[in-house]
């Protein structure tokens, strides 16, 4: 008996005959004509919300994280049509080869049963490139009607920060506007974005979108015309802020300005000078990319983030440079790499006991892996009793299914692996000399240390770091 999931999607409220009521139905009914178990924790519906990438489909986005569990929790994703998982065939090209062929589940259009021989193959592939070429063509009309709306001066997308949408116009927002006000005056008053964006969260304000501040986001209010009663709209996508491109149009709003253009003109003249000032310094130069020994390695004490480099010879919290921490983690490399080679010692001579990153699920061994899939056989036991129970499955039905699941059981516990054995950690003392040797480069030591370290948490104000090894050493 196969453990199945179900994904439905409805992207508008007028689909009906797609409600996501009737799509669980025919899905539920699908499953127990073939012999299939759809349990109530493997549905996974995401309403509202267009099927043209899968980056925000949120149940979609579960889906594929619960189904590379090890061991996998289901054998077949059941889908009402192929549009409803994707209409963008590259995801769907992506997703489907990576759940069946890394994962071994299939994925099942109930509406349209293709079969699996060479010319169903054709005939999926056609279905798909049907759907997204309705996708594409309806997203064209859609852009050309925001088009027009903002030639005439309408807003098309959700209120910038300091505004609300009533009566199809930006209105200001008594509570925010002021606080908008305030990030321009700051900026004037010598206050840098970094800065401004750790006042905003210190004082628990959040973005239009419920976001943490970064220093982008308040360069984004910086430089936005909706505040001197303009709209910027470019048709042919996001301007990744170039608000220079060609295509960008600039109309006059019918909304009442929160910022006075005289100020706004200030401070974009003031975020031109900074640019002309660091900006012809390249990212690479004014922070440079090339690999430590610690590269991807080290994180924040305070809030998890990676430590990268903040000028040529020390790293700062990744977060920390954007904003979006409150505690600095400055260091040298050179500091760094002294505090984190000293502990290894210490920890590989035992002086003092050994942390282990935990496993993910991907990664666990053999024993883990075997206690997993008993633990999968046994919830399947509970549901198929469960079936019986509800009288959805009949005694022999009951019977036949128990007896399946029992012999797996046993079967997993007959080849159950022996606990595996550490090796003892003086033994990879030997790798102290090469990570001090300057006859190995940094990418070298940094590939030599990811042998045996798996992170390494720096603590800024005790000057100390926790090592956690591999924990398959």
């Amino acid at each position: 008996m196969k453990t199945a999931a179900a994904y439905i999607r409805v992207s508008t409220d007028d689909q009906i005959e797609y409600s996501p009521d009737s799509q669980l139905k025919a899905l539920r009914d699908y499953a127990k004509r073939n012999d299939m178990i759809l349990p109530e924790e493997y549905v996974y519906i995401d309403e509202g919300i267009s099927g043209r990438t899968t980056s925000k489909r949120p149940a979609f986005n579960r889906m594929i994280g619960t189904a590379k569990s090890k061991p996998k929790p289901f054998d077949v994703i059941l889908l009402w049509k192929f549009s409803r998982f994707a209409r963008n065939r590259e995801d769907a090209i992506v997703y489907k080869s990576m759940l069946r062929k890394q994962l071994g589940i299939e994925v099942v259009s109930i509406s349209e049963n293709v079969g699996d021989d060479k010319m169903s193959v054709l005939i999926e592939a056609m279905i798909e490139a049907m759907d997204e070429y309705y996708s594409i063509n309806l997203a064209e009309e859609v852009k050309r009607g925001m088009t027009e709306k903002v030639s005439r001066g309408e807003p098309v997308s959700i209120p910038a920060f300091g505004y609300d949408i009533k009566d199809k116009n930006y209105v200001p927002n008594p509570e925010t506007s002021p606080i908008v006000v305030s990030i321009f005056s700051d900026f004037l008053a010598g206050c840098g974005t970094r800065e401004i964006a750790q006042r905003l969260n210190a004082l628990d304000v959040r973005t239009s979108r419920g976001g943490l501040w970064e220093n982008r986001t308040v360069e984004y209010i910086l430089r936005n015309p909706v505040y001197i009663g303009k709209i910027r709209w470019n048709p042919a996508g996001r301007t990744r802020r170039d608000y220079a491109q060609p295509t960008i149009m600039l109309i006059d709003g019918h909304h009442e300005p929160i910022i006075e253009e005289a100020t706004f003109n200030a401070v974009g003249e003031k975020l031109d000078e900074i640019k002309a000032l660091y900006g012809r310094s390249s990212a690479k130069q004014n922070h440079p990319s090339e690999p430590f020994m610690l590269y991807g390695l080290v994180q924040c004490s305070n809030c998890g983030a990676t430590l990268t480099r903040s000028a040529k010879d020390s790293v700062q919290c990744y977060k920390y440079a954007h904003g979006k921490c409150n505690v600095s983690h400055h260091i040298s490399i050179r500091k760094l790499n002294e505090l984190v080679l000293l502990s290894l010692e210490n920890t590989l001579r035992g002086t003092i006991p050994p942390l282990y990153k935990q496993r993910t699920i991907e990664s666990q061994d053999p024993q883990q892996q075997t206690i997993q899939l008993l633990a999968a056989e046994r919830r399947k036991l509970e549901r198929v009793k469960a079936a019986y129970e509800a009288g959805i499955d009949t005694l022999e039905e009951y019977r036949e299914n128990k007896r399946k699941i029992t012999e797996r059981m046993q079967q997993l516990e007959s080849e159950q692996p022996k606990p595996r054995i550490r090796k003892p950690l003086n033994e990879y003392l030997d790798i102290l000399p090469k990570l001090r040797s300057p006859d190995l480069t940094s990418e070298e030591k940094n590939m030599l240390l990811r042998t045996l370290v798996a992170n390494v948490v720096f603590n800024r104000a005790s000057s100390s770091v926790e090592i956690f090894l591999r924990d398959d050493v």
